[in-house]
């Protein structure tokens, strides 16, 4: 156990993306027994961008920011309450659900998303965060892992949350402003001269999808169409995607 906490911390503080931030995290949750994991951070203003970085099927992620679940989730308005860690899933009370509520738990449950520990975070910087170590079964395995590790878990939650709420992020600010992974990822390919049905194929995900990235890249970059936000995106000296 010592090994596995030490490797993570090392590799925390080798972690230079979100991509290398998830990698570590994943590798350590693996040699722990647990399947898959999400880090969830709220900005702490309406409108700002939530970070999301996860081990958890691309379409589930895609599908859950476009739907803006973070709002419903009961799983994160539990750890908006209360700050100890719980477990949740279909044999776990998290209250009494709305059909949207009910909704969201079942497109999770498509992608083997069923039960889970989270950790929520309060760091006293009006920054709301938490960590889900999730499976597809609330078996045996699957909790005494949870059990035995607990307090591993707080700790490698608290100290992940302190590497991604600092990292910098300079890869994806256009002219100053912050766009998420997709949303930045989506422009690049748009200013390639890729419709948002090429760039749909390309990424694996639904025209809607793409749609929806850009709409948002718009808004967050005060523009009105995609040809300004590439133009905003190509004045700030951004890579252009090939």
């Amino acid at each position: 156990m010592h090994r596995i906490f030490q490797g993570f911390v090392d590799r925390l503080a080798e972690s230079t993306t979100e991509a290398a931030l998830r990698d570590t995290m994943a590798e350590a949750t693996t040699a722990l027994g647990l399947p898959t994991f999400a880090y969830l951070r709220i900005p702490p203003i309406r409108g700002g961008t939530t970070q999301l970085i996860s081990t958890y099927p691309r379409p589930w992620t895609d599908h859950y920011l476009e739907s803006r679940y973070e709002r419903l989730d009961p799983v994160i308005h539990r750890a908006l309450r209360n700050p100890e860690p719980f477990e949740w899933g279909v044999r776990l009370n998290l209250g009494r659900l709305s059909k949207s509520q009910q909704r969201l738990f079942d497109d999770a449950a498509c992608f083997g998303i069923r039960c889970g520990l989270t950790i929520p975070i309060h760091d006293g910087r009006e920054q709301m965060a938490a960590v889900t170590f999730a499976g597809d079964d609330y078996s045996l395995p699957f909790r005494r892992n949870i059990e035995k590790h607990l307090r591993v878990l707080q700790l490698m939650a608290m100290c992940f949350h302190a590497h991604a709420r600092c990292r910098p992020m300079g890869e994806r600010l256009v002219g100053g402003v912050r766009l998420s992974p997709r949303e930045f990822e989506c422009l690049q390919w748009a200013a390639a001269g890729k419709s948002a049905w090429d760039i749909g194929v390309i990424l694996g995900i639904a025209r809607r999808t793409v749609v929806f990235h850009l709409e948002n890249a718009k808004k967050k970059l005060g523009v009105r169409s995609i040809q300004q936000a590439v133009a905003r995106l190509a004045a700030s000296g951004q890579a252009v995607m090939r």
